[in-house]
């Protein structure tokens, strides 16, 4: 798929899966350094950031307003993605006072590989929002064409409205 950062065209590795399609098997690790799988993650519908640097300013913006988002639904699990270390999530945690939502590492990129988003020369995964079922089924998803930008918060967020 083809991206654009500060305008500048690259590539992800793949096609991203599409709505009503399933997510591919994969893992991450969660602060307390446990690998993770979807099945795993996917106790209750789920919404995913991913975000290509927890360390940059709009994905610590995006990051912080799903946050804030978290205690408004209860049958929600939030999930930010990124292929920052632990110790780097943890440090901008700490940092930032974000504690409501889980950051998950892909520092193997073994998400974003799976997923078609990893962007090989830069190392990351693709900015993009997911809200998948229990099953791992994509009910919602907004693949950001220009990763400068935010992504549509009012969007998901009436998504997952809707589904209440």
């Amino acid at each position: 798929m083809e991206i654009l950062f500060h305008g500048v065209a690259t590539k992800t590795n793949g096609t991203p899966v599409k709505v009503g399609e399933k997510l591919p098997a994969f893992a991450v690790k969660d602060a307390a350094d446990t690998v993770k799988t979807g099945t795993q993650l996917f106790t209750k519908v789920s919404l995913i950031s991913v975000v290509p640097d927890i360390d940059t300013r709009v994905c610590s913006l995006s990051t912080k307003r799903f946050n804030q988002e978290v205690d408004k639904y209860n049958n929600i699990n939030f999930y930010t993605i990124s292929t920052n270390t632990l110790e780097q999530q943890k440090d901008w945690c700490a940092a930032e006072g974000v504690a409501k939502l889980e950051l998950l590492s892909d520092a193997t990129a073994e998400f974003g590989k799976a997923m078609g988003l990893y962007v090989e020369e830069k190392g990351i995964d693709a900015r993009s929002i997911w809200i998948v079922d229990t099953k791992g089924t994509v009910l919602y998803q907004e693949l950001l064409a220009e990763q400068s930008n935010e992504p549509n918060y009012a969007k998901a967020l009436e998504f997952l409205d809707s589904l209440n």
